[in-house]
């Protein structure tokens, strides 16, 4: 059996993920904060704003079911502040997205390092983003996160070369992300305007698309050889 772990499972990217994961030799868990009534998967209720808890679950998990012949995690998950300027910001939204976005990957994938370690194959998937590549005003928060996980996933294919990492970009998708950026305040958030045109100008890609050529690239024999990548190039 082949176990797949992704967070953020609830809807999205990670709903799509998770789907088209669910194969009759896969086991899949999904973390998120909400169920997913459609999913075929093990579904765990955790706020990952609160990381700890939901890294000592999967630790506990691991110990207790061995045996795969690989294990991947995706750290999907991702919480976007309403967007304007950092001095702006609620503390508690900020601190929330940046526990989500970076504590979180980097509790869960301690654990599944650890706790995998006699697995025959292994993979770490961090959806990035260009933004982590290129800064945003009105998104630092966000852009801090991506920028983070890339470089995680830099350090971690430094201590762990048996293991293949890889920090994605997987492109525009329409979401509720993208919603939320659309609608934001102009005054407080400068690209408001490109991120409508977009919308208008049938650029994203829809989540399904996108899951489907994330998880033909995640089971490529050579995934792990470029760290910091992009779907769109891949």
């Amino acid at each position: 059996m082949h176990l797949f772990i992704v967070t953020g499972s609830s809807r999205g990217l990670g709903a799509a993920l998770a789907h088209q994961l669910a194969q009759p030799d896969h086991t899949v868990i999904g973390i998120a904060r909400k169920l997913n009534p459609t999913l075929e998967a093990e579904q765990w209720g955790v706020d990952l704003a609160d990381p700890l808890p939901a890294a000592e679950r999967l630790q506990a998990w691991l110990r207790a079911h061995t045996g795969w012949q690989s294990a991947t995690l995706i750290n999907n998950a991702a919480l976007l502040s309403a967007p304007g300027p950092l001095a702006t910001s609620d503390l508690g939204e900020l601190s929330a997205a940046l526990r989500v976005g970076l504590e979180a990957p980097a509790l869960l994938s301690r654990v599944f390092l650890a706790e995998t370690a006699g697995v025959p194959q292994r993979r770490i998937l961090n959806i990035s983003s260009g933004l982590g590549r290129r800064a945003m005003a009105g998104s630092a928060s966000y852009c801090a996160v991506k920028a983070g996980l890339d470089h995680l996933s830099r350090a971690l294919a430094l201590e762990e070369p048996g293991v293949g990492i890889v920090s994605l970009a997987p492109g525009v998708i329409d979401t509720d992300m993208q919603v939320q950026l659309r609608g934001a305040d102009p005054e407080r958030f400068p690209e408001q305007a490109r991120f409508q045109g977009l919308k208008e100008g049938g650029q994203l890609q829809t989540a399904d698309a996108t899951a489907a050529a994330i998880v033909r690239f995640l089971l490529r024999a050579d995934f792990g050889k470029t760290i910091v990548a992009d779907i769109r190039e891949a």
